[in-house]
């Protein structure tokens, strides 16, 4: 299937596997490249050290291109960039708008800038510092998100930008891909279908218990880290909601400490990354030490498989997944499926 997407990257399918942390590690990110389609490391939640080798063995794994996703206000952000270029990595996408310097030094080396926006006016300001695309999330997604559902925000986004658009919040199937190329967009991006995969690493029952849900089974919460967050609801969600503010900043001051041994941020460093989340989300000291929480509450979910003390991000189609194929299986299913829908509707039109 040739899009926009699919040229600019060099992948054969417009399918794109999100960087999510402590889910797209090394074997999940190679099997979407094997698979035709863009897979993208997530770095937020690895050290210097653990990504470099990440980016080493997907490199093993396959030859066909993929990205990485960077945190633009990483303490070490600009040493994490020149190892992408030094590895010649195809794709740094950026969960938050990256710098306009970042931007020019990647282009300048070769690498694709694919950053994540949640509105028009933040894909205009990337693509004017030389994004090469855009991934834009409607509310439906898991993890961060906003509240304009993706049939609202994806179209005002295409008619902003003249660079590639790929679409991502309530994506699972060829349907949706048929749904978003005709909506303008280059190709869909996917985050908790994948997850729910067998080249996912996520522990079997924590698979189970996201298969055990239904469509209203996700809430868009501020608790967990003090932005809109879209989790799986559990009773530690609950729990989460109902606490007060004393409370869950304490809880977040204890996590922001067990992230800062685990990856080895040193407290000048971790406080430097406070700064400039503060300046570039426009948020309060509150939020940003609520933000701690978020790195190992994932953990102690996705990788631990604690549903009683971890938070599980999802997006709304979590209700509609009933299987757990390969990533192959999944690619191709969903481009044929949408080459189906397009030929049909093809004929309808006619």
């Amino acid at each position: 299937m040739d899009t926009a997407l699919t040229r600019l990257v060099g992948v054969e399918h417009p399918v794109v596997q999100t960087g999510m942390g402590w889910v797209a590690g090394p074997r999940l990110v190679a099997a979407t490249a094997r698979a035709g389609g863009l897979g993208i490391l997530a770095s937020a939640t690895m050290t210097y050290d653990h990504l470099a080798a990440a980016v080493d063995e997907v490199a093993r794994r396959t030859d066909r291109p993929f990205g990485v996703n960077l945190r633009a206000d990483a303490d070490d952000a600009d040493r994490r960039i020149d190892l992408l270029i030094d590895r010649g990595v195809r794709v740094a996408s950026f969960a938050l708008a990256p710098r306009k310097d970042h931007i020019a030094k990647l282009r300048d080396h070769g690498v694709l800038v694919i950053p994540s926006v949640g509105a028009a006016r933040h894909a205009e300001k990337v693509a004017d510092w030389g994004a090469d695309a855009v991934i834009v999330q409607g509310g439906e997604g898991g993890g961060h998100t906003g509240h304009v559902p993706t049939t609202v925000l994806l179209p005002s986004v295409v008619d902003a930008v003249d660079i590639p658009v790929v679409a991502a919040g309530g994506f699972y199937d060829g349907r949706g891909l048929a749904a978003a190329l005709a909506y303008g967009a280059a190709g869909i991006a996917m985050g908790t279908r994948f997850l729910l995969t067998t080249d996912s690493t996520v522990p079997d029952r924590i698979k189970q218990y996201y298969l055990g849900q239904t469509t209203s089974g996700t809430v868009l919460t501020r608790r967990v880290d003090g932005i809109p967050h879209r989790v799986l609801r559990t009773a530690l969600v609950d729990r989460l909601e109902s606490a007060g503010p004393a409370r869950s900043l304490l809880r977040a001051a204890a996590n922001a400490i067990r992230f800062r041994r685990l990856t080895g941020l040193s407290l000048p460093a971790m406080v430097r990354e406070g700064l400039a989340m503060k300046r570039g989300n426009d948020l309060t000291w509150a939020q940003v030490l609520m933000a701690a929480n978020t790195p190992m509450l994932l953990r102690a979910g996705l990788v631990d498989g604690h549903t009683d003390a971890g938070i599980l991000a999802s997006g709304q189609v979590v209700g509609l997944l009933d299987d757990l194929p390969t990533v192959t299986e999944l690619v191709s299913t969903i481009v044929s499926d949408a080459e189906k829908v397009l030929q049909d509707s093809s004929r309808i039109v006619r």
